[in-house]
């Protein structure tokens, strides 16, 4: 599979090269992190590469809520790093289904907790990083294998804007620690 790396500038690098504008053709492509990549990074690329706001309706609102935030200092120190993974799970008897989803949370001390109740500015300068996929048998929790896996392009830039799309709780109701 070809392989794209991102940058945490927003470039997006093939074969050792900055990738120009236009970067539709690699949305099937393998994607690899460059170290210290973080949520920030992430706007950066899809302002650096504009196609990519039509992939989701709702990103020109996520790209405004960016633009307001502080240049630097977005980490509310509650998260070591936030992870982004895939999930399969077979769901259900007798009626059997399977589920494949991506996910975005935060991981601290080994825990990981969910972000929806975190404001966008709490959240750009924390580390992101790739992780494992994770096998779910009929909704047991207890058992959840993890594999090595590959997340492409898109899977990445949608997986975020999905879980950006639950990120509407006001700052008045912020859940703080």
């Amino acid at each position: 599979m070809n392989t794209v790396t991102l940058k945490k500038d927003g470039s997006i690098y093939r074969d050792g090269k900055a990738v120009g504008s236009d970067a539709l053709d690699l949305l099937s492509f393998q994607i690899a992190l460059e170290e210290a990549y973080t949520l920030r990074s992430f706007f950066k690329m899809i302002d650096k590469y504009k196609l990519f706001v039509k992939l989701n309706a709702f990103f020109s609102t996520f790209t405004e809520l960016y633009h307001s935030c502080p240049e630097q200092g977005c980490n509310a120190g509650l998260l070591d790093y936030l992870e982004f993974s895939k999930s399969v799970e077979m769901i259900g008897v007798p009626d059997k289904r399977l589920e494949i989803y991506n996910s975005l949370f935060g991981v601290h001390a080994s825990e990981t907790s969910e972000i929806k109740s975190m404001q966008l500015d709490s959240l750009l300068d924390i580390p992101l990083k790739l992780g494992r996929l994770k096998h779910i048998v009929f909704g047991d929790r207890v058992d959840i294998f993890e594999f090595d896996t590959v997340y492409t392009l898109f899977e990445f830039i949608d997986g975020i804007a999905w879980q950006l799309g639950f990120h509407a709780t006001p700052e008045q109701c912020e859940l703080r620690r």
